[in-house]
């Protein structure tokens, strides 16, 4: 069975990660809520489903994408639930087709491994080197569900939140598309 621990809403006490560590103490810098949960490493949507119900909300999928010459990086944030049609997002930003980005490039860009991507991994991206791109679903939900930058760890945090005092915070901007 699929473990998820009670909702917590302060930090953990150990960081898996230095992401994970930024992502808490930013939470705190801006004052905003977020409940959490702590899990075995989640790898498929059932894991996902776990932690929905945990949470009472649906986990963001979030897909780190790059043109082919690799000279251009998306972190694209969709619906869990939706599949992916490179084709569709392309034509919605009027650019070149688009592909999943290599992990080296994961990780030597956005601190995570993958399954862990994230928004927050905009904290790392001071170079605003990767564009932001929500899905309208997800930007339009009251609730906002990620990775803390791990694999074991989820939250919980309003939409608002992320749009308007973290993405600033970060100095990015987020492209809204409909696909």
């Amino acid at each position: 069975m699929f473990y998820v621990s009670e909702i917590q809403t302060t930090a953990p006490v150990v960081y898996k990660t230095p992401l994970q560590k930024s992502v808490y103490e930013t939470l705190e810098w801006l004052q905003i809520p977020f409940e959490r949960v702590d899990t075995d490493e989640a790898v498929t949507m059932e894991d996902c489903a776990s932690i929905n119900r945990k949470l009472q909300m649906d986990m963001v999928k979030t897909l780190f994408l790059c043109n082919r010459q690799q000279t251009s990086f998306y972190l694209f944030v969709t619906k869990g639930d939706k599949a992916f049609r490179s084709g569709a997002f392309s034509k919605a930003l009027e650019i070149a087709r688009v592909s999943f980005a290599p992990a080296e490039s994961l990780l030597e860009m956005l601190g995570t491994k993958v399954g862990a991507a994230t928004v927050f991994s905009a904290l790392l991206d001071r170079q605003n080197h990767v564009q932001l791109v929500f899905d309208r679903e997800v930007a339009d939900a009251a609730w906002y569900g990620c990775s803390d930058g791990t694999t074991t760890g989820y939250m919980k945090i309003q939409t608002a939140d992320i749009m308007k005092k973290f993405l600033p915070f970060v100095n990015h901007a987020a492209i809204v598309i409909e696909v």
